[in-house]
């Protein structure tokens, strides 16, 4: 007990994150999409579908059918990720089912309710994970696809668990209409966590063919403060050798790339592509694990 209590003092920032997303997910949840009868994906849709059968509390619900994917996660994930998950899971189940009892629905637009909804479930649930942790259920599903196809983005794989869910919901109910609705609150939402997860995607990957590689090399590492590597390449047509500077860029340090690169070599050829992700100094931690 020691230890777990020494470790979130360690740690207080990730906490108050984490708690402060699973108060946002419990609004989106018992102000927008419930009140509306846009079912939620993943678990807590399975424990709303169970809901309207039955009448069971959603919230409570949602922990008891969480305690077998804990159990697996546990060896999996490690002490951290368990204890951020335990947090993130009854904080927002709780959070759910307290709001609940306000009976509260801050608009009756459907499609209003869809939208703010998955805006808040997307940026509530993606304060959980950036804290380190999940809310449980198909989320912990979710990590684990991801570290086998680590290409594939978090939120992207939430999306299609989400919506095998809400199939069930629209057969069962035989709501198609709402199911539809529930589709625009996911994408939303899986939009908004890939937004906090990844960024804007505004780093760029520069390759800069041209005849005076070192000084362009050297006068971005002084105007930009960014690292370059030089590559030898070949034209294909010449058969003549072509000298190439590969740096990656933050997106708003084009312009200045431009300048940097036009009063050095006017003939150069400047090719810039969107990067999804850029690991290393001044970027992205190599280390983060998704």
């Amino acid at each position: 007990m020691r230890k777990i209590i020494k470790f979130l003092k360690t740690d207080g920032r990730d906490v108050a994150v984490n708690l402060v997303g699973c108060v946002i997910v419990g609004i989106s949840f018992s102000f927008f999409t419930y009140p509306n009868n846009i079912v939620s994906g993943g678990l807590t849709g399975i424990s709303q579908i169970i809901n309207l059968l039955t009448g069971s509390p959603v919230g409570i619900l949602i922990i008891v059918m969480n305690i077998p994917l804990f159990a697996v996660a546990w060896k999996k994930f490690g002490l951290r990720f368990i204890i951020y998950s335990l947090i993130g899971m009854v904080g927002s189940s709780v959070a759910i089912d307290l709001f609940n009892l306000l009976n509260i629905s801050l608009t009756d637009d459907i499609l209003l309710a869809a939208v703010y909804g998955g805006l808040l479930r997307g940026l509530g649930y993606g304060l959980i994970f950036t804290s380190g942790g999940t809310s449980g259920g198909t989320d912990i599903v979710s990590r684990m696809l991801r570290r086998k196809y680590a290409f594939i983005p978090l939120g992207t794989i939430g999306l299609v668990l989400d919506v095998i869910v809400v199939a069930a919901f629209a057969i069962i109910f035989k709501r198609m209409d709402a199911a539809m609705y529930t589709i625009i609150t996911i994408f939303v939402a899986s939009r908004m966590i890939n937004l906090l997860l990844y960024g804007t995607a505004n780093s760029s990957i520069c390759y800069i063919i041209t005849t005076s590689p070192h000084d362009i090399a050297n006068q971005i590492s002084k105007s930009l403060r960014r690292g370059a590597t030089l590559l030898k390449g070949e034209g294909a047509y010449s058969g003549d050798e072509r000298d190439v500077v590969l740096c990656a860029v933050k997106r708003h340090q084009i312009p200045t790339l431009k300048r940097v690169v036009s009063s050095i070599d006017k003939n150069a050829f400047v090719i810039v592509t969107q990067s999804h992700e850029v690991f290393g100094q001044n970027f992205q931690n190599i280390e983060k694990i998704d």
